[in-house]
């Protein structure tokens, strides 16, 4: 038996001749959440697909706890949120819903599902005149029936306005405390940087990356900028510091993790010439260039 939600050791798929997914090893335990990022064509839908057993796999083992992808026992414990979501248009939301209860053996509370995502004024609305955000809003009370295992969102905030997003969040941190494992798709890093416990970087189907925030970062190296605005003098500033110019009054200094707390002893002797101080740690944004290989500017 085996304590983790999703297991992937070694995968391997191809597509024709060419190898989409390359040794594919990733894990998650019940009630982590794990941001999956990747260029598109990088390898994120396959797996996805691999993990519901929608396609199959040339190498390797996936397990949803125990079963096997495609499995009744692992259909049963997995749900899933496409970027397009499609209902039937003729339904109206509370319907879509209940049928999908009955489909999964559900006793659910319709309406307070659907008032969890904010669509308790269209419960009976045809879903055909529901907007994008909305559709997907059905979507995410579709996941949440039946206390899944293991939670797969691609693109979930996919045409969520802003208040939507941060609701849509508030709700994958429920699925996280009651024990489902969550993998997010997403291309909106500042969002997933926030909101997960472990990023996972695919690169033409290789994994490249797969730990948290902060130990990939430490792993990185990639320098932390501080900018220091003077008091008077830009230019003097600049050329005591050895930093850039990037206005009239401040100046732009890199500096590697091992070197902060010198930098900024420095800064702190400078007295009366420092007005202001702001020191920005690499974002989610750069690392995902240095481990996508893209150059980080």
């Amino acid at each position: 038996m085996t304590d983790k939600a999703l297991t992937i050791e070694n995968v391997n798929k191809d597509r024709g001749a060419t190898r989409v997914l390359h040794d594919v090893t990733l894990s998650m335990q019940p009630g982590e959440r794990v941001a999956l990022l990747g260029h598109n064509g990088a390898g994120k839908s396959t797996l996805i697909k691999s993990i519901l057993g929608l396609i199959p796999i040339e190498g390797g083992a996936i397990h949803i706890g125990t079963a096997k992808p495609g499995s009744g026992a692992a259909r049963r414990a997995t749900a899933f949120l496409p970027e397009a979501v499609s209902f039937h248009p003729a339904l109206t939301g509370r319907e879509q819903l209940t049928l999908f209860a009955r489909l999964s053996g559900e006793k659910a509370d319709i309406p307070g599902l659907l008032a969890r995502v904010g669509l308790s004024e269209a419960i009976d609305r045809k879903i055909g005149a529901y907007s994008k955000g909305m559709r997907q809003r059905l979507g995410l009370a579709q996941v949440l029936l039946g206390r899944p295992k293991v939670a797969l969102l691609d693109e979930p905030t996919s045409g969520l306005d802003p208040i939507s997003r941060h609701d849509l969040y508030a709700i994958i941190d429920e699925l996280a405390g009651q024990g489902t494992a969550v993998l997010i798709a997403s291309h909106a890093l500042t969002e997933v940087e926030a909101r997960t416990d472990r990023i996972a970087i695919l690169r033409k189907g290789v994994l490249v990356a797969d730990d948290t925030l902060a130990s990939l970062s430490e792993r990185a190296g990639l320098p932390i900028k501080l900018r220091v605005q003077a008091s008077q003098n830009a230019d003097a500033l600049a050329a005591e510091m050895g930093g850039t110019r990037i206005n009239g009054a401040s100046v732009e200094i890199l500096c590697s993790p091992d070197q902060k707390m010198q930098a900024l002893q420095r800064i702190a002797a400078m007295g009366d010439a420092i007005a202001d101080l702001e020191m920005t740690p690499p974002r989610l944004e750069d690392l995902y260039r240095h481990y996508a290989k893209e150059d980080v500017k």
